[in-house]
């Protein structure tokens, strides 16, 4: 299995609230982080506030660069701007390992619900976009409210990971269990990855509902 060790993780979307509760808990646990954002100022200016609140080390760039720092490239961006992004930096992204975790959500009165991609998922469009890069789908259905708290001290739940090659999805199984009290569960290929991610939908209906920030555990594991 290769080791995590301490390798960077670069966070696109990273002042977004999946990002930067990912980026969070990741420079807690001791992992070098950078965070990127369209504004690199704004970027810097969150990553100076979590390097305070973790004691971790925090840097904050434009996505460019922190794609270009990152060994590790978590892609935490808003569905809309996901295939433009990507497509941008396809480039920098050669070689390197991509955690996508967009989910491809609308909202109208009925609540939430999955759009149709044509490639199939967004993981599945961003292996289409980055063809020499090996990308996992992973940190779905992890609430961005819990992770982003300092008062959670362990965030309940299990990550389904999904990919093609089997030294990257154990890397990030890894990544998610450096969260304490999370695990990283592999789910199966990336062609699946469409129905963990239309998944997120039926979550937001159920903390609606009950006033929640569920997730998943899997059981017998």
């Amino acid at each position: 299995m290769t080791n995590l060790g301490t390798r960077t993780v670069a966070v696109l979307g990273g002042t977004g609230p999946q990002g930067r509760g990912l980026a969070r808990r990741f420079a807690a646990a001791g992992l070098p982080v950078v965070l990127g954002s369209r504004n690199a100022e704004r970027a810097q200016a969150a990553a100076k506030d979590l390097a305070s609140a973790t004691g971790g080390q925090v840097e904050g760039a434009a996505n460019h660069e922190a794609a270009r720092i990152g060994e590790i490239v978590i892609v935490a961006v808003p569905w809309e701007g996901h295939g433009e992004l990507l497509s941008e930096l396809a480039p920098v992204l050669a070689g390197k390992l991509v955690v996508d975790c967009v989910n491809p959500l609308g909202f109208d009165g009925k609540g939430a619900f999955a759009h149709r991609v044509p490639e199939g998922s967004a993981a599945e469009q961003a292996a289409a976009l980055l063809p020499e890069s090996r990308v996992v789908a992973a940190f779905h259905h992890v609430s961005a409210v819990l992770l982003d708290d300092p008062t959670v001290e362990f965030v309940d739940g299990d990550v389904l990971v999904l990919g093609d090659d089997r030294d990257a999805t154990e890397l990030v199984q890894q990544l998610a269990a450096t969260i304490p009290g999370m695990r990283g569960i592999y789910g199966g290929r990336l062609r699946n990855s469409h129905q963990v991610e239309a998944f997120t939908a039926n979550l937001i209906s159920i903390n609606r509902r009950y006033k929640a920030h569920a997730g998943l555990r899997v059981t017998d594991i």
